[in-house]
């Protein structure tokens, strides 16, 4: 019976009640269930990719500043590499789940069954427009589901386009694209999923999250925190410099997952600054605002929030900006205060506070009063202190020694602990999120087990207590 709108369901006059119910008949035919539509899609969808790479990289230029390189890199071939590792797999993690059976339920087998949730939303991000609203729909098509896909309003070239060429090589009866803002937004989450997985801010996540709850819909919720980084002083000091600023400064520093703020041993700070001034000059030239390898902040609003972040801090580095594009140069801060905006908010720019601590225990301790973040770094030669943050810290994720290349294996799943988010993607991972693994226990007539029916013997009890 098709469902009527309701107050929540409608908000300034937008309802999406038709676009789900269509998706939802679309699903009840079975067509999405055959590994044949699922490769079909995902193999349209790596069409759709390389095809129109140049207008891709064109909007993310647009919305971002970004560079072609770093916008290859990190959004339009992750995502190639993300279908083709998922068009590899997918036949195996489409199978059965054999597991064991207890001796009291012979004869018969038990085992898993994948099975897709139905009709789905995926809701996107800014910062990696492209990235972070198909990946989670490259999982969502391999799992068999359709979806309806809210692109960020904030980058609006990326969305347009990708609003444009969904419709000319996906199966327009399984997908739909939805632009706007917040009422559009609104709308969307007032209707009845089987799954919302959304990526963005901790307070929006709030919100989807309350939403949610109306329909008891699961969630998947990417935000994202102050992530960490430790520097010991027994490092490779060229080394680490080169990759903290890789990690740090990519996207302008607007990625969820960069290195937040950098505790280092006493006495070794000075030694760490000079290294990454040094290195930020050879990645990004003296002049970075004018270097073409990077990047824009999304739009004046942050540009304003970032300004704000500097004011009454120790700016030892950086700090030029460019209000037009917008755009600000890397920036290094020494020892702001812990209840500043600086250290309390994430940054989610090009700033970088730098704090010293005594010992590891110390940096330790900073770490975990505070909540448990996306992703946590560590920079050391010795493996001993390593494997101490690892194990006495809670994190997301954890690298060491570099910052996020983690996200490049699809065998490590990807997702927030705590208030950095719940549920994870990638690989297998995000194939299982969008799927119901279903237990099922087949059983058969013969050879039925008599003692479960019999006068129970010590023997039977025994088999009874170890099995039941």
């Amino acid at each position: 019976m098709p469902m009527r709108p309701s107050l929540q369901a409608v908000h300034a006059g937008v309802c999406y009640l038709d676009k789900v119910e269509k998706l939802k008949a679309s699903f009840e035919t079975g067509k999405t269930r055959s590994i044949e539509w699922r490769r079909n899609q995902l193999l349209a969808l790596k069409r759709l990719l390389e095809e129109n790479q140049h207008d891709l990289l064109a909007a993310l230029k647009s919305d971002l500043g970004k560079c072609e390189t770093e916008a290859v890199v990190s959004e339009q071939g992750f995502l190639l590499s993300d279908i083709d590792h998922t068009l590899k797999h997918l036949a195996k993690w489409m199978q059965v789940r054999k597991v064991s059976t207890p001796l009291v339920a012979w004869p018969g087998k038990s085992f898993q069954q994948p099975e897709p949730l139905g009709t789905v939303l995926i809701m996107g991000a800014w910062n990696y427009p492209l990235q972070l609203l198909v990946a989670p729909y490259v999982a969502a098509l391999a799992a068999g589901n359709c979806a309806v896909l809210k692109p960020s309003e904030l980058a609006e070239d990326t969305s347009a386009l990708i609003a444009r060429l969904i419709p000319q090589y996906m199966d327009t009866t399984c997908v739909e694209v939805v632009e706007g803002g917040k009422d559009e937004s609104t709308a969307l989450l007032a209707c009845q999923w089987d799954h919302i997985f959304y990526t963005g801010g901790e307070a929006v996540g709030k919100i989807v999250m309350t939403a949610a709850a109306r329909h008891l819909t699961p969630v998947t919720l990417e935000l994202g925190g102050k992530s960490p980084c430790y520097v010991d002083k027994n490092t490779n000091l060229k080394t680490t410099a080169r990759r903290l600023v890789w990690g740090k400064w990519m996207n302008a520093g607007q990625t969820c997952i960069a290195p937040d703020y950098v505790l280092v041993e006493s006495g070794f700070e000075h030694k760490l600054i000079d290294a990454i001034k040094k290195e930020l000059k050879s990645q990004y030239s003296k002049d970075p605002l004018n270097s073409r390898d990077y990047g824009n902040i999304i739009n004046h609003r942050h540009f304003s929030r970032l300004q704000r972040y500097l004011e009454d801090v120790n700016v030892i580095y950086g700090g030029q900006v460019d209000p037009e594009r917008p755009a600000m140069a890397p920036t290094l801060v020494l020892e702001p205060a812990e209840n500043s905006a600086l250290m309390s908010d994430e940054i989610f720019g090009p700033i970088l506070p730098i704090i010293t601590v005594a010992s590891v225990d110390h940096a330790i301790r900073f770490i975990n009063a505070r909540p448990k973040p996306l992703a946590l770094y560590a920079f050391s030669d010795d493996d001993n202190v390593l494997d101490h943050i690892i194990a006495n810290t809670s994190s997301g994720s954890v690298c060491t020694n570099d910052t996020m290349l983690f996200m490049t294996n699809p065998e490590l799943p990807f997702g927030g602990v705590g208030n950095s988010g719940m549920g994870q993607y990638h690989g297998q991972a995000g194939f299982d999120t969008f799927s119901h693994i279903k237990t099922v226990m087949k059983r058969g007539f013969a050879l039925d087990v008599p003692f479960r029916y019999a006068p129970f013997s010590k023997l039977k009890l025994a088999l009874l207590k170890r099995f039941l």
